[in-house]
C-alpha cells in the first residue's frame, strides 16, 4: 500500500510493517485524491472508526493491521474492531445506494488458524463470523437481499472418541487408545501437531489442551495442515435462494449470484409482463420496486443487495 520504509502508524518502530511497494506509490494516498468531492475516510484505529457516520459517508477504508488481522481470540478492542462491527459499518454506508450493493464478508483467518493445527482460534473465528452473518442478516431485508454462506473448501479436522455430555470440545477423549494414552477429542489427518518420542505418541495427561496456543494433535507430520477433499455447505435466503440447492460445482456458485442480481447477459427473467426494465434500470428510480406500475413480477427484479460470506474453513 505504501512505498518501502514508509512507517506503519500503529507500530512505526517495527521494521516489518513498514511499505513494501518499490514503485513509490502511496495507493493510500492515490485512493484519497480520487474521492475529491466525495465524503471518504481512512481509518486505521477503533477510535477513528467509530467515529465514522454511515449516513453522511459514501467511501471508507479502513486498514487495521499492516498484514493479516488478529485472532478474535488475540484482539485488543481498542485498537481493532471486530468483524461484526465492521460488517455493520459496511451495510450502513452500502444499503444508502438505491442500486443496492454487494457485499464480501470473509472469516480468513479461519483457514490460517486450521492450517496451524491450533483448533481453539479457529473455532473462535468461526464464532465471531457467526455473530457477523447474524448481524448482516439483522440489517437486510430477506424480500430483497440474497443472502449467501459458504466454504471455498474444508480441512482434515476430525471429531474423535465418544465425548461425554458438556465435556469441553476442546478437551480429551474419555476413551483412551491401545498404547493407554489419552487424546484430544479435536484432531487433524495432518499437521505441526504430530509429535513421535522413541515412537510414542506424548503424553497429555497434564496437558491443558483447551489454551488458545496449543496445536492439535495430529495423524501424519506436515508443516502445515493441508485441505481436504470432501463437499462443503452452500446456505443461503432471499430472492433466487432456491438456485443453491443441491449438489453444485463451486464454480457454479458464482454464476447463480450473477443471475440471482441480474447481472450478466441472460436477463430475461428480470424483465415483466410490460418490459419492464433490468434490475439496475429499476433501481434507479425509487418507489419502483415493488413492480407495480412497470409490471415486474419476478422475485429477482426484487433483489437490492447481495450478502456473500464467505466461511474459509
Amino acid at each position: 500500500m505504501t512505498p518501502t520504509g514508509t512507517k506503519d502508524l500503529e507500530y512505526p518502530t517495527d521494521f516489518f510493517s513498514r511499505g513494501k511497494r518499490r514503485d513509490g506509490r502511496n495507493l493510500i494516498d492515490e485512493w484519497q485524491k480520487m474521492k475529491t468531492g466525495k465524503v471518504a475516510h481512512y481509518v486505521w484505529n477503533q477510535t477513528d472508526f467509530s467515529a465514522v457516520d454511515p449516513e453522511t459517508t459514501d467511501y471508507l477504508m479502513a486498514l487495521f493491521e499492516p498484514g493479516d488481522m488478529r485472532f478474535e481470540a488475540e484482539r485488543d478492542p481498542k485498537m481493532d474492531p471486530s468483524i461484526v462491527e465492521t460488517t455493520e459499518k459496511a451495510i450502513r454506508i452500502l444499503q444508502k445506494n438505491p442500486k443496492g450493493f454487494f457485499l464480501l464478508v470473509e472469516g480468513g483467518r479461519i483457514d490460517q488458524a486450521h492450517h496451524a493445527g491450533r483448533a481453539f482460534m479457529a473455532l473462535h473465528e468461526a464464532v465471531a463470523l457467526d455473530y457477523a452473518v447474524a448481524k448482516g442478516l439483522e440489517l437486510t431485508n430477506e424480500e430483497e437481499t440474497l443472502t449467501v454462506v459458504m466454504a471455498d473448501h474444508s480441512h482434515p479436522f476430525t471429531f474423535n472418541g465418544y465425548p461425554f455430555r458438556g465435556q469441553s470440545i476442546l478437551g480429551k477423549s474419555p476413551l483412551w487408545a491401545q498404547d493407554v494414552l489419552p487424546y484430544t477429542t479435536l484432531m487433524y489427518g495432518n499437521g505441526p501437531g504430530h509429535k513421535l518420542t522413541n515412537g510414542k505418541r506424548p503424553d497429555i495427561r497434564n496437558v491443558d489442551t483447551k489454551t488458545k496456543d496449543y496445536v492439535q494433535m495430529a495423524a501424519v507430520p506436515t508443516e502445515s495442515a493441508t485441505h481436504s477433499g470432501e463437499d462443503v455447505a452452500v446456505l443461503a435466503r432471499g430472492p433466487m435462494a432456491h438456485l443453491f440447492q443441491g449438489v453444485q460445482e463451486q464454480n457454479y456458485i458464482a454464476h447463480a449470484m450473477a443471475y440471482a442480481a441480474c447481472v450478466g447477459a441472460d436477463l430475461r427473467h428480470c424483465q415483466g409482463q410490460t418490459e419492464a426494465p433490468a434490475l439496475q434500470s429499476t433501481l434507479t428510480q425509487e418507489g419502483n420496486l415493488a413492480g407495480g406500475a412497470q409490471g415486474v413480477r419476478l422475485i429477482s427484479s426484487l433483489l437490492c443487495a447481495l450478502l456473500v460470506v464467505l466461511v474459509l474453513m
